[in-house]
């Protein structure tokens, strides 16, 4: 199958679950997370600021931002730029409707780095929504531990992949 038929099949997927189901398996996920070594032994993690058809991580950033340092993607153009997420910063709606804190691009070192994704398969590669952000950004960061959450169903035996998709170190699901 094709990116562009599996992201629609992942699209259909999504909308035979109630927003309440997603958010279950969304506390549940996010759970393992914060249990895992790699996230327990991160002090700069970058995570993303979710979409209403993702993992939902709203909550789980507002429990972790006084704690670790936390990073969020920013879009400018067609690049991926980190900002810090503080306490007192505004998060505004950026491009693609997603949420961006308003301060400036975060420049220092990161221990791990959490990524969406339309769909993953067990070998680490990840089907995003088309635009190669992640990868443009994640070849910035060869040495970075990387960790894929998603939905049970966003979990597959293959994922087509290309030779510039950036492989995720391990997928964290139910």
């Amino acid at each position: 199958m094709d990116k562009k038929s599996l992201r629609q099949q992942i699209r259909q997927l999504k909308k035979q679950h109630t927003p309440e189901q997603l958010l279950i398996q969304s506390e549940a996920i996010l759970q393992k997370v914060a249990k895992h070594p790699d996230f327990l032994s991160a002090n700069r993690v970058m995570l993303y600021a979710s979409l209403p058809d993702e993992v939902q991580t709203l909550s789980f950033l507002d429990e972790w931002k006084n704690r670790k340092t936390i990073i969020l993607p920013t879009v400018v153009g067609d690049d991926i730029i980190p900002v810090e997420l503080t306490s007192d910063c505004e998060m505004v709606e950026g491009d693609f409707h997603i949420l961006e804190p308003e301060s400036h691009p975060y420049t220092g070192a990161l221990d791990l780095i959490v990524v969406p994704g339309m769909a993953f398969d067990r070998q680490g590669h990840r089907l995003g929504r088309g635009k190669g952000f992640y990868d443009r950004f994640l070849v910035k960061y060869p040495n970075v531990k990387t960790m894929g959450i998603c939905f049970d169903f966003q979990l597959l035996d293959e994922v087509p992949a290309e030779p510039h998709d950036q492989l995720i170190g391990e997928i964290i699901t139910l």
